[in-house]
C-alpha cells in the first residue's frame, strides 16, 4: 500500500518524480529565482505539502538565511526529509494544508502538486490557509496539474503527457497508471480556475509564473 497519495511511495519518489513531471526540477529554479527578485531577506518560509523535502535542499543550496517550516501528511515523506536536512534550521508537522492553522507567520509559503489530490472545498480551505499563514507583502507560489480549456485542447495536452511518460518510464502499465489517476485520483483544474480561486482566497496580485505540458506554476502576493 501507497504511504502518500502520489504515485509513488516515499521511498521512492526522488528517483521517479523527475522522468513523471516534465521539467520538476525547474519548478524549483523558478521558485527560488522569484523568492531571490523580490529580495525577502531572513525569510521565515513555509512549504506545505513538502514530500521528501527536495525544494528545501534546493534553496539551501544558494542561500542559508532561510528557516523552513515543513508540513505533510506524510510521516514518511516528513521522515525523508528530515534526514536529507539534517543540521538544518527547519521544524516539521504531519498536517495538510486543509488543516493547517498557522496566522501571518510566514514570508514565503509554497505548495508544489499537492493540491490536486483535494477535492473542491478542501482546496479552497488549502488556499485560504495558505493566505491567511502569510505575512502583510508575502508571497505564495504554487505548482499544480492543470486540465486544459476544453476537451480538445485537454486531449492534445494529455497526449504529449502521455508522450513524455512513455518515453522516460518505458512501462506501459505505469503510463496507463498515471494517465488514469487524472479525475479519479487527482483534479486538476484550469489556470483560470486557479487564478480564480487564489483570488477568492484574498490574493489581489495573482499571475502565471510558468507552464508546461499540463503543469503551471502561480505566485500570488498578500497585499
Amino acid at each position: 500500500m501507497n504511504d502518500n497519495k502520489s504515485a509513488y511511495n516515499s521511498g521512492i519518489y526522488d528517483k521517479n518524480i523527475v522522468s513523471t513531471l516534465p521539467y520538476y526540477l525547474e519548478y524549483h529554479n523558478q521558485i527560488i529565482d522569484l523568492v531571490k527578485a523580490i529580495g525577502i531577506k531572513d525569510i521565515e518560509w513555509l512549504d506545505t505539502g513538502c514530500g521528501t523535502g527536495t525544494l528545501a535542499c534546493r534553496v539551501f543550496e544558494s542561500r542559508d538565511d532561510v528557516r523552513f517550516t515543513l508540513c505533510d501528511p506524510s510521516e514518511q515523506m516528513l521522515e525523508i526529509a528530515k534526514n536529507k536536512l539534517a543540521g538544518r534550521d527547519i521544524r516539521t508537522f504531519t498536517v495538510p494544508s486543509q488543516m493547517m492553522t498557522f496566522d501571518s507567520e510566514f514570508d514565503v509559503v509554497t505548495a508544489v502538486q499537492s493540491h490536486h489530490y483535494l477535492k473542491p472545498d478542501e482546496r479552497r480551505q488549502a488556499v485560504a490557509n495558505c493566505f491567511r499563514a502569510l505575512k502583510d507583502k508575502g508571497v505564495f507560489v504554487t505548482f499544480e496539474n492543470i486540465r486544459m480549456t476544453t476537451e480538445t485542447s485537454d486531449k492534445v495536452a494529455l497526449k504529449r503527457w502521455e508522450n513524455f511518460l512513455s518515453d522516460n518510464l518505458k512501462d506501459p502499465d505505469i503510463v496507463k497508471m498515471h494517465i488514469n489517476r487524472r479525475g479519479v485520483e487527482v483534479f486538476p483544474i484550469t489556470i483560470e480556475e486557479h487564478i480564480k480561486l487564489l483570488r477568492e482566497a484574498g490574493f489581489k496580485s495573482v499571475d502565471v509564473l510558468w507552464t508546461s505540458y499540463l503543469q503551471a506554476g502561480f505566485w500570488a502576493m498578500k497585499e
